[in-house]
């Protein structure tokens, strides 16, 4: 006897490149049965008019705890993700102190055991995030690690990384590179070009990012380790990734909806939320990241999702910390800015977000498997909706779509057979 059926929808499957009509038994906590063929079944959970998928998975997300919880913690990072269609996500380990260590691995695991969804942490590659020693990344994953990066700071050295590279091949894991030469950076705050010189603010060349991905291909063809690249956000690197590619190197990469959909631009009037790191580039490179996507180029979308409290980004432009937060309304700017726009389909979308990064990360996630966790989520694909700061699940509010029309919007999160989050 199952616990509940979903009957009505369109089941998504990314595994088998389902796209039709059936229904999903779910039995103690795991798929019992999936059915792809029109049924008459009146299921618990009528899904009618619905997108029924995998559970979405991000692999890259700050959930800041521990040492900045008055940003964003576990549970409330979780309700987020939850809120957003996610069941799975990976978190990022520049907190404070940063995830280096067996003991810091061991209490994000704690922690996570109390959330609404699956919470897997990242380690450091190197101690202390400074890029000088290699952190204990054996022990780390013994505690529950899944990957390892010094995201927030690019790898200086390159025989660091060369060395962070093969030790992780060794261990079977995937290190995430976040790709920026720092003195190239020059601490910019914006892309270098026409729109920073012009607004007076210090601009962060593409090179600065693209140099970084293009030794990261060239480690990864020299030694044979597996490299996964981070928030990739101009048209050079994306060149560079689809090269790799080409060559069938062990190379995966991400972007950001933020990267897609909006553009250095939109700076005009020195708003805080646009501010991240990368920085928003152009739009030529929004429209290469567009074209790269339709192509096959990223394996996966993730929402780099970064809260900051309301003080913190009411500093000047120079001043204010990068980021914003973007569980909440990855699907409707996925649905908004790439389905409904024929960038790709929806069978391509719910991929680069389910299968493809659970893949990259070695996840339980991302399938509709017999016997699989009931990870499971329920996107309404037309409804309109107005993104509301008062509707946000996750502490801080610094989002740059607060305002905007999206369409299309998760309805439910169902998460090893329980709801963790339904539109009411």
């Amino acid at each position: 006897m199952s616990d509940f059926i979903i009957s009505g929808g369109t089941i998504v499957d990314p595994v088998d490149g389902y796209f039709g009509p059936g229904e999903i038994a779910v039995e103690r906590g795991k798929i019992a049965e999936v059915i792809k063929k029109k049924t008459n079944t009146k299921g618990d959970i009528d899904a009618t008019g619905l997108l029924v998928c995998p559970g979405l998975v991000d692999i890259h997300v700050h959930f800041r705890e521990p040492g900045y919880e008055y940003k964003e913690t576990i549970e409330s990072g979780a309700k987020a993700a939850a809120a957003g269609g996610f069941t799975s996500v990976a978190c990022m380990p520049n907190t404070n102190p940063p995830l280096d260590n067996q003991e810091a691995i061991k209490f994000v695991v704690e922690k996570a055991k109390q959330a609404v969804v699956n919470v897997y942490p990242i380690g450091t590659l190197t101690k202390g995030q400074k890029g000088e020693e290699l952190a204990e990344m054996g022990d780390m994953l013994e505690a529950g690690a899944v990957a390892f990066s010094d995201d927030g700071h690019g790898v200086q050295n390159g025989l660091i990384m060369r060395r962070a590279m093969d030790y992780c091949k060794m261990l079977g894991v995937i290190p995430i590179s976040h790709c920026e030469y720092k003195d190239l950076a020059d601490e910019g705050v914006a892309n270098e070009g026409y729109v920073a010189s012009n607004l007076g603010l210090r601009g962060v060349s593409r090179i600065a990012e693209e140099l970084m991905i293009a030794r990261e291909i060239m480690l990864a063809e020299y030694t044979g380790a597996p490299i996964h690249i981070a928030h990739v956000s101009t048209a050079g690197g994306a060149e560079l990734i689809k090269a790799a590619k080409k060559k069938k190197l062990p190379v995966t990469a991400e972007t950001c909806p933020h990267y897609f959909t909006l553009n250095d631009e939109m700076l005009v009037e020195y708003d805080t939320n646009l501010k991240v790191n990368p920085p928003l580039r152009t739009k030529k490179d929004v429209a290469a990241i567009k074209k790269a996507l339709a192509a096959g180029v990223f394996d996966t979308i993730v929402t780099d999702h970064a809260p900051h409290a309301y003080d913190e980004k009411q500093l000047e432009f120079d001043y204010a910390p990068s980021g914003m937060i973007g569980l909440e309304t990855s699907v409707g700017l996925v649905s908004t800015e790439l389905v409904r726009k024929n960038v790709i389909n929806w069978l391509e979308a719910i991929k680069l977000m389910t299968v493809n990064p659970a893949k990259i990360l070695n996840l339980p996630a991302g399938t509709l498997e017999i016997g699989a966790a009931a990870d499971i989520t329920l996107i309404n694909p037309d409804i309109e909706w107005t993104v509301s700061k008062d509707d946000f699940k996750s502490l801080s509010k610094n989002s740059p779509y607060i305002g905007m029309t999206l369409t299309g919007r998760v309805a439910r999160t169902i998460v090893s057979g329980k709801t963790a989050y339904e539109v009411k």
